[in-house]
C-alpha cells in the first residue's frame, strides 16, 4: 500500500484538520478536471440530493441530460454526464465555471485529494500531477472538502463505502443475475429515485434509509 501510495502521491496521508498544498486560487479559469473524466465522477446520495437542489430537477429529470447510469465494479450507480466534442461535464458554463459549485459532488470537492477508507475514518492523500495548476497553497482538508458538517459527512462516505462494499462482496460470491438486478433496483429507488426531504437532516433520513437497505438485502438482523 505505502509503495503504491508514494508512486501516484506526494507519500503522505492527510486528516480532514492537516494543511495539504491543494488551494488553487479559485482555479482561475482553469477546468482541465472538468473534461474527459468519462464515467469516474460516480454520485452518491449526498450528490444526487445536492444535485436536486441546484437544479430543481428529480432523479429522473436528472437523467434526461444531466446524469448517466453506469456499471460500477458491478452496480449501477449515477454518475455525470460529459458532453460535446471535448467531453466537458455537463454542469460547466460558456466561462469554463462550474454552474453548480456550491452543490457540486463530494468527488469534485475533494480534487485533488484521493480518499483512504479506514474502519472508522477517512485519510486522504495528495494525487500526484492530478491538478495542472501551478504555485498551489496550502489548506485544511476540511475546508477544502467545504463541508459544513465534516464529521457526519465522513460517517455517510464510511456507511455509503460499506454498503457498497457488502453488496460487490454479494455480488462475487452469492448473488445470481436476478438477485443482483433486484438488488440494484432496490438501491436505486431506496437512495436515488426517492427524494429526500429538504427540511429534514439528510443525515437521519439516510441512516433511516440504510436500515432499511440491510434488512431487506439480509445485511442486518431484523428488528425485534
Amino acid at each position: 500500500m505505502l509503495q503504491d501510495l508514494h508512486e501516484i502521491s506526494d507519500g503522505k496521508i492527510y486528516g480532514i484538520n492537516d494543511m495539504v498544498r491543494a488551494a488553487c486560487r479559485d482555479c482561475e479559469g482553469c477546468h482541465a478536471c472538468c473534461e474527459q473524466m468519462g464515467d469516474s465522477i460516480v454520485l452518491d446520495p449526498l450528490d444526487v440530493f445536492r444535485l436536486t437542489k441546484a437544479t430543481g430537477k428529480n432523479f429522473e429529470a436528472l437523467l434526461a441530460d444531466t446524469i448517466e447510469l453506469h456499471v460500477t465494479d458491478g452496480l449501477i450507480l449515477p454518475s455525470l454526464k460529459m458532453v460535446g466534442e471535448n467531453e466537458r461535464c455537463v454542469f460547466l458554463d460558456e466561462a469554463g465555471r462550474c454552474s453548480i459549485h456550491a452543490l457540486r459532488p463530494g468527488l469534485c470537492r475533494a480534487f485533488p485529494l484521493g480518499r483512504i477508507y479506514e474502519e472508522r475514518q477517512i485519510r486522504y492523500f495528495l494525487q500526484a500531477d492530478a491538478c495542472r495548476r501551478p504555485g498551489k497553497s496550502k489548506v485544511k482538508v476540511g475546508r477544502w472538502l467545504d463541508a459544513s458538517e465534516p464529521k457526519k459527512y465522513e460517517q455517510f462516505l464510511l456507511a455509503w463505502h460499506g454498503l457498497r462494499g457488502s453488496m460487490q462482496k454479494r455480488l462475487t460470491d452469492m448473488w445470481n443475475e436476478q438477485t443482483a438486478k433486484t438488488a440494484n433496483m432496490l438501491i436505486l429507488n431506496l437512495f436515488f429515485a426517492n427524494p429526500f426531504l429538504e427540511e429534514t437532516d439528510f443525515y437521519v433520513q439516510f441512516e433511516n434509509r440504510m436500515e432499511q437497505a440491510k434488512r431487506a438485502l439480509g445485511m442486518a438482523p431484523e428488528r425485534e
